[in-house]
Parts: C-alpha cells; sequence; structure tokens
C-alpha cells in the first residue's frame, strides 16, 4: 500500500466504518486510548500529548472537531486549518491509528460509541471538566491526565503571528 493511502484510510468519517473497526480492535484484544481536540495547528505539545496517549494503549484514536465546531468554540477565524487537513496531519503520525470527526461541541456521543479502555486529556483539564470521564470510569476504564508541555499554544502561535 502506499504511503498516502495509508494515511487516508486511517481517516475514518462513517460511523459505520468507526465500529467496524472498534470491533476488530476489540475481536483482537486490544487496547483502546481516546483522545480529542481542534488540532488546528499541529505543535510539540499537541505530538507530546498524542505519543504519551498512545504509550497508555496499543490503539490510539483521535476524535477531531469539526470545522463547524471549531468555528462555534474557537471563533469566527478558526480553525486555521481546514478538518480535513488537521485529520490528514493526525493521521500521517505513527502512533495515531485512527482520527474521527465529531461535530458537537463535546466529544461526548463518540466517547459513548467508543467506549475505550483509557481516556486521555491535557494537563490543562482536571477529571472534573473531563467530558466523558463519568461514562469511561462507569465500566472501569481509566481517565489520564497528562502534563502539557508549557509554552506551547495554537492561540499563542496565531498571536505571535499577527504581530508579525
Amino acid at each position: 500500500m502506499h504511503k498516502l493511502q495509508w494515511i487516508e484510510n486511517k481517516i475514518l468519517n462513517d460511523a459505520t466504518v468507526i465500529d467496524r473497526h472498534i470491533h476488530m480492535w476489540r475481536s483482537l484484544s486490544k487496547k483502546i486510548v481516546f483522545t480529542n481536540g481542534c488540532f488546528d495547528i499541529l505543535h510539540r505539545g499537541h505530538i507530546d500529548l498524542l505519543a504519551k496517549a498512545a504509550d497508555e494503549g496499543n490503539i490510539l484514536i483521535v476524535g477531531i472537531n469539526t470545522d463547524a465546531s471549531v468555528k462555534r468554540l474557537k471563533g469566527e477565524e478558526r480553525p486555521v486549518n481546514n478538518q480535513q487537513d488537521r485529520a490528514f496531519q493526525l493521521a500521517s503520525l505513527m502512533f495515531v491509528d485512527a482520527v474521527c470527526f465529531f461535530d458537537e461541541d463535546t466529544p461526548e456521543n463518540l466517547i459513548k460509541s467508543i467506549s475505550p479502555d483509557v481516556l486521555v486529556k491535557g494537563g490543562d483539564y482536571t477529571i472534573d471538566t473531563i467530558v466523558g470521564a463519568n461514562h469511561v470510569q462507569s465500566y472501569g476504564g481509566k481517565v489520564q491526565i497528562i502534563p502539557i508541555v508549557e509554552g506551547y499554544s495554537t492561540s499563542a502561535l496565531i498571536d505571535r503571528i499577527k504581530k508579525l
């Protein structure tokens, strides 16, 4: 398989396709890890979080906000990169196994659909503010908070560029 096809195959746009992958991974006793975000401008902080999230299990699924969802959360000037480009960048990472979209303001429905073994968020969250934490904990899943890499944020990058 060509490398570009390998990347594109990791972008799961359809709920049926996602469910099929989940079923296959579960049948192989894989430990499924889920994290989510906008990932508007991919930077070192994102890569650090994703690599550490992948270390929590065998399969890393990344949920990303659709463009409409990002606009509602971050404002009309966002996202900088459209959802297909953001998904492509994430899917190109060797430790990301699947990328899927969610259009709501939170990934709660997606988390309930996937029911990951481990839910990961960055250190700017607390257990009480992580959407889906109660669901994951209800069946014995783990919620992991990974410390953020100081000095890296998409908003800070955008502010710096605006000043140039």
